[in-house]
């Protein structure tokens, strides 16, 4: 294991110092100083209750799937 230190800006690690390495490598980078991050948006069990579903859903005619497909060529 080598220890390298450089600098993150905009999605890309500059290293301080050249290193010949033939193949790619897997990396750890660590942030020296606090930072913020941008969470992602995950999904929860929570997310998938039926009963939700089932309420938002009432009022729909006609098959789930059909007015999906409706919906989504709507917005092309």
């Amino acid at each position: 294991m080598v220890a390298m230190v450089g600098t993150y800006q905009d999605g890309y690690v500059t290293l301080d110092k050249k290193i010949k390495i033939g193949s790619p490598l897997r990396v750890v980078v660590t942030f020296l100083e606090d930072v913020e991050t941008v969470s992602e948006s995950k999904l929860s069990l929570s997310d998938f209750s039926f009963a939700t579903s089932r309420k938002l859903s009432e009022n729909m005619k006609g098959l789930l799937s059909d007015t999906l497909i409706e919906e989504r060529r709507s917005e092309i």
